[in-house]
């Protein structure tokens, strides 16, 4: 098993000292168009700094939990999965590139018009932590400029693709091993729960866990849209993992049929309760389509489990649908989900966005559950709300 040595947590503390760089998702649009294999490399250099920085807060934070939760195995065992991840990015020696080949691509650098690219806004939650000092890790360079570096297209040396291509390999490794985080955290909790006699967590760590899972999120989807773009082919209407023109009605198909299939399968069912959909026109929107899918399929399965369960496996032919509406404003858009399964206990509402809290019985929890639809239990840990409330 990985262990952290103190060489190690000293550089872990050090990078955790730096602000994470904000990425939006209209920058990976713009940036992901039609990126050159130097504009590639540029953007693997960037996250070869930046990914560092976002793992070690974790791991420092992960540390510092209150009340001996960082004592418990499972928290323990993903604050080493972060920790080797951050030393496998630093174990990846950086490029070595002849004079020739740097100034290449300067050139080609300094050719494209930054402006057409909107400032990065740094992370809120880190806007009171003072910049850091200068260094040669973190040259002094506009927070905007430094992921999107657009190069021409221009004959990139060996050294260039092999770096890029070995980096790629190193961060989708990186997000393999942390698949099984979320729910190896919430067993972290439960084992926490269960040595303290308690079943409530108290509010520090739920702001913990939702400052996680968020973190967890960007780091996933920073090394999802690199992996995308360099992996290819290039799809219609996407950029990397984001669609530029996400189709609301068929996600929400796509999110029900994976929800019913699950109902079905839970419940011995037939068929589950229909789900009627009320979307007016052709409503699309720049998105990450399986964002939507996740939160969209979670609140399915909440409203298919109260339905069934309100009305009883035997009302099979004579449940009332579940009704999905779908407003376009001038603004926003919005998704609403209804169904008439008795609706939640008054006491349980200022509960239902808590990690942990749970209508339905209590599940146990596979560590090496990887969040697959189809292996997705139908209901019972507590998280299906307040992770859908951090991806929206």
């Amino acid at each position: 098993m990985f262990q952290i040595t103190p060489q190690l947590y000293d550089k872990i503390k050090h990078f955790a000292k730096f602000p994470q760089t904000g990425v939006s998702l209209r920058q990976m649009v713009m940036f992901g168009q039609k990126p050159t294999k130097g504009t590639m490399f540029k953007a693997s250099q960037f996250l070869h700094e930046e990914l560092p920085i976002r793992l070690a807060h974790r791991v420092k934070e992960l540390d510092e939990l209150p009340g001996h939760l960082c004592d418990m195995p499972s928290i323990i065992k993903v604050k080493n999965w972060y920790a080797q991840s951050f030393k496998d990015l630093l174990d990846l020696p950086p490029p070595q590139l002849t004079s020739m080949m740097k100034e290449r691509i300067k050139h080609a650098s300094q050719k494209n018009n930054f402006k057409a690219y909107q400032a990065s806004v740094p992370n809120p939650a880190l806007r009171s932590v003072p910049p850091p000092a200068h260094t040669n890790l973190h040259p002094v360079t506009p927070i905007g400029h430094r992921y999107y570096t657009n190069v021409e297209e221009i004959d990139c040396s060996p050294e260039v693709i092999t770096y890029t291509d070995n980096f790629v390999k190193a961060i989708e490794t990186i997000k393999t091993r942390h698949d099984p985080v979320v729910t190896t955290v919430a067993q972290g909790i439960l084992e926490y729960k269960e040595r303290r006699k308690s079943h409530n967590i108290d509010t520090d760590i739920q702001q913990f866990l939702d400052r996680f899972y968020m973190s967890r999120i960007g780091i996933r989807m920073l090394i999802g849209q690199h992996s995308a773009l360099y992996r290819g082919p290039p799809r219609n209407d996407y950029v990397g993992v984001i669609c530029v023109s996400t189709n609301i009605k068929e996600i929400v198909q796509d999110a029900v049929a994976n929800a019913r299939y699950i109902c079905e399968d839970y419940y011995g069912l037939f068929k589950a309760p229909e789900v009627e959909i009320y979307c007016p026109g052709d409503i699309q929107f720049m998105y990450v389509p399986s964002h939507l899918n996740h939160m969209l399929f979670e609140l399915l399965k909440n409203s298919l489990r109260a339905v069934v369960e309100n009305f009883g496996v035997d009302y099979e032919d004579e449940y009332p649908p579940v009704k999905v509406s779908i407003a376009h404003g001038k603004e926003d858009i919005t998704i609403k989900i209804s169904d008439e399964g008795g609706g939640v206990p008054r006491s349980g509402i200022p509960l239902v966005w808590t990690y942990m809290y749970t209508t339905a019985q209590a599940q146990d929890l596979d560590p090496e559950y990887n969040k697959s639809d189809f292996k997705a239990p139908m209901a019972g840990f507590g998280y299906g709300l307040p992770i859908s409330r951090l991806v929206n």
